[in-house]
């Protein structure tokens, strides 16, 4: 398997961010830049009981799909909520319709892939707090606040 690269998800060791606050704190490991991909993204995020990967969220124009490795997690979606287990796989398509969060509710850590088409920019919009994330590649967020819906031409000359 010359210049194949290979990882193996379940002897993987994802980090924890120390600044990441109560029920945010997972560990992740981004397999993409591992894998040598540059259309494609993942990581792998372990999930202590009662922390969520992010809250709720949907993207343009980026598709993501959701694997369960292990234990068991609630994926709250725009038709309410649904507990998943180990080989359950689900998408997330662009848009609203896409609309999740991930959070083990269990007694026990669960372990996820969440693999996405990787697209630039990148925006999120989490329709719970009005912000709107941008990522225009070079690795900085943008978060801005939607206060209002305007018009295109608003407080153009």
């Amino acid at each position: 398997m010359d210049g194949l690269r290979r990882i193996n998800l379940f002897e993987l060791v994802p980090e924890y961010d120390e600044s990441d606050p109560e029920g945010y704190r997972v560990g992740a490991t981004r397999l993409g830049p591992a894998l040598g991909a540059s259309q494609m993204g993942a990581s792998l995020y372990d999930l202590p009981p009662g922390q969520s990967i992010c809250p709720y969220h949907y993207e343009y124009p980026e598709e993501e799909w959701l694997v369960v490795l292990a234990g068991h997690v609630t994926l709250r979606h725009p038709g309410g909520e649904d507990e998943l287990g180990r080989g359950d796989i689900v998408c997330f398509p662009s848009g609203p319709d896409g609309a999740h969060k991930v959070t083990c509710l269990g007694d026990e850590t669960a372990r996820v892939v969440i693999s996405s088409t990787k697209q630039t920019p990148a925006i999120a919009v989490y329709p719970d707090s009005g912000k709107v994330g941008i990522w225009p590649g070079d690795d900085r967020d943008r978060l801005m606040m939607r206060r209002e819906m305007l018009e295109y031409y608003d407080g153009e000359v």
